[in-house]
């Protein structure tokens, strides 16, 4: 299965993955940069800060700027990774910024920006240019 993450609400879109990687499926996910996260700008800016300032450098804990990783990491969330079947499930799911050659995405009806009641949102590459990642 690939997915598109343009446009796709993040926590709506790890859920999805994290069940059907559950249930034995390879997902792929392209565009991870172009997913989006619900709320207002300093809400969502002052979460990631608090995020990475958390423990100290060497000890961690460590939270990643650029966006393929901020995906996993949402998603590894919604595993139980403690329990065999989420170490499994977790290895199943790829994520790619941008679009590799020859792949893709299916057509696959997620809740969009569209669907947001509280228009407010940012896109993920937004939040990890202000991280500091540097994939361009």
């Amino acid at each position: 299965m690939i997915i598109d993450a343009t446009d796709k609400i993040l926590g709506r879109m790890a859920t999805f993955v994290a069940q059907k990687a559950l249930a034995g499926e390879d997902v792929v996910i392209i565009n991870a940069e172009k997913a989006i996260m619900s709320g207002s700008k300093k809400g969502i800016l002052n979460k990631f800060k608090a995020r990475r300032d958390r423990g100290d450098s060497i000890h961690g804990p460590h939270y990643p700027r650029m966006p393929d990783k901020i995906v996993r990491r949402a998603i590894r969330g919604m595993l139980p990774t403690t329990k065999a079947s989420g170490t499994i499930a977790y290895k199943k799911v790829k994520v790619y910024i941008g679009t590799p050659e020859g792949i893709k995405a299916d057509d696959i009806k997620l809740n969009s920006k569209e669907n947001l009641k509280d228009k407010r949102y940012m896109i993920l590459e937004d939040i990890c240019e202000w991280l500091g990642a540097k994939w361009k």
